[in-house]
């Protein structure tokens, strides 16, 4: 078999012919690397490839299978990570100056599981910065479905190196999307668990409690299988909860006999590229063919999620990130910074507004859930924009942030292409601790539609400009109104240069957070901790 059929063969079809010694991991490993020198200067999905690490832990795999070790499916499959898992012995930079000369001393949990199934770290894979900054200190990651474009973030590398086929497995983290964006850009499988699902100790932190760590593949099937290894209580991580971990990839079928399928009536669909829409209605008829039935769902306050998330993420990051923000703020990239100190200058009330919004939201999921199985979105409203230029889609309007304040599971699954060659994805949101459910419709889905076995054509193309963002509110507040917060607040970091963008940042969210408001009964709370013994 030649280098790049290997490459091109997914973990189901590797799994097999490895415990069979019919491929040797090192002859895999020698493959990717090979590949990855290649294509990754172009493509720029790696920042560190641990070559003759892999190498030897390829070597390792063989002399084990080959002796009747053979761990279970993932043993000799390479994975990579992004880069802000922590494995040992391998730098781990976020995609950013403040991390420079960090070598990880030990594995993050989702590391040593995956190294103890067998599991071969090829390397730390492209992220934007702390995962809501930039790529502009390593580069920027490239689409292969068009290099021209970008491959969504902030998992960039990993929807990258999947679709270009650098690497059969790959890790993300998501919370806000950061996980179902790439995967929606890059026509690849990215599923956000259930909050506490998977264990975040060892992975540098956004936001403690909208952070996920997730897997990312190029089916259904192999999603399964890494979710099976990741997933489960930790010690180190007092989140993750005390669920049995079900054998998801057992749970797949062809069928989707007895699914309710939720459709929501509004904010989900509107504002969207006729393409993606197009796709994602023709996505739910094949569903229906399979054997699902369908039906509306009301999400009213959704349309509100985008302010309450952003929030909520980031008033928790400028609480990690605040002493390197006064001892080194210029060592951060402009985007991150801007955006976290506008969290910063949120009001007291303005928090409250969105954490009284994330209840609200989950509440309305959650009645929905409770009259279906899973709920059907498109996981972005337009297919990948080009690098350099601004997303057609408001940064308010967002379709994975609402449903990331509600901790559910979520499973983005490619639908389709545009007219300009791009991919297009659904998003299918499901009930706490019932990802096999959403694993079992994207499977049958995916199987019936076959969208994963098209190549992207690693090379860059000229397609029409996207239509620009609906222009934003008038600005709730200005470059002067920062300066004058910073300095009420001791915000010192901040200069003249940086008022304006963070203004930019911040108006869109205290706008739509005032709309909530008016919204909000008075009844809803922010959410509570209930009484000991509940």
């Amino acid at each position: 078999m030649s280098n790049t059929d290997l490459c091109l063969l997914n973990v189901t079809e590797l799994a097999p012919l490895i415990q069979a010694r019919k491929i040797s991991p090192v002859d895999l490993v020698q493959a990717l690397l090979s590949r990855i020198d290649t294509l990754n200067d172009t493509l720029l999905a790696y920042l560190h490839v641990s070559a003759a690490q892999a190498m030897a832990a390829a070597q390792a795999a063989e002399l084990e299978i080959g002796s009747g070790g053979y761990r279970g499916p993932l043993h000799g499959i390479p994975v990579a990570y992004k880069d802000i898992y922590d494995v040992q012995g391998l730098p781990t930079t976020a995609g950013s100056k403040i991390m420079a000369g960090y070598i990880a001393p030990e594995d993050c949990t989702v590391a040593a599981r995956l190294r103890h199934t067998g599991a071969i770290c090829l390397g730390k894979l492209n992220t934007i910065e702390f995962a809501s900054g930039s790529m502009e200190v390593f580069g920027i990651a490239r689409n292969p479905w068009n290099t021209a474009m970008f491959p969504g973030g902030s998992s960039s590398g990993s929807g990258t190196a999947l679709a270009a086929h650098l690497v059969p497995l790959a890790t993300g983290s998501d919370t806000g999307g950061s996980i179902r964006n790439p995967a929606s850009f890059c026509g690849i499988v990215g599923l956000k668990p259930t909050y506490g699902r998977i264990s975040r100790a060892g992975i540098i932190p956004l936001s403690w409690s909208l952070d996920h760590a997730g897997p990312m593949a190029r089916t259904v099937a192999d999603t399964a299988l890494m979710l099976q290894a990741m997933a489960g209580p930790d010690y180190r991580d007092i989140s993750t909860a005390l669920q049995p971990v079900p054998d998801y990839h057992a749970t797949l079928k062809d069928d989707l006999q007895g699914i309710r399928l939720g459709i929501p009536s509004t904010f989900y669909f509107e504002h969207a590229d006729p393409d993606v829409v197009a796709a994602v209605r023709t996505a739910i008829e094949a569903m229906q063919q399979l054997g699902a039935t369908v039906r509306e769902v009301d999400l009213p306050h959704s349309c509100y999620g985008s302010s309450a998330s952003w929030s909520i993420a980031y008033t928790e990051s400028f609480a990690f990130h605040r002493a390197n923000f006064f001892a080194r703020s210029r060592d951060y990239t402009h985007a991150f910074l801007h955006k976290i100190t506008g969290a910063a200058c949120l009001t007291a009330e303005e928090r409250i507004t969105a954490q009284r919004l994330r209840q609200m939201i989950t509440a309305e999921f959650l009645a929905a859930l409770a009259e279906v199985d899973a709920i059907v979105t498109p996981t972005t409203a337009y297919a990948a924009h080009p690098i350099g230029g601004t997303s057609p889609q408001a940064d308010m309007r967002s379709l994975t942030r609402p449903v990331s304040l509600t901790g559910l599971p979520a499973l983005a699954v490619p639908c389709g292409f545009t007219s300009s060659q791009l991919p297009v994805s659904m998003q299918l949101v499901g009930r706490a601790w019932e990802e096999s459910i959403l694993l079992r419709i994207g499977h049958a889905y995916e199987q019936a539609a076959g969208w994963y076995t098209r190549r992207p054509p690693l090379e860059a193309r000229t397609v029409s400009q996207p239509p620009a963002p609906p222009a934003p509110p008038a600005g709730a507040v200005d470059a002067q109104w920062v300066l004058d917060f910073a300095r009420l607040t001791g915000l010192s970091f901040v200069t003249e240069a940086d008022a304006a963008p963070i203004a930019a940042a911040l108006s869109p969210v205290k706008t739509q957070l005032a709309e909530a408001r008016q919204q909000l009964a008075t009844h809803c709370e922010p959410p509570v901790r209930p009484a000991p013994g509940w």
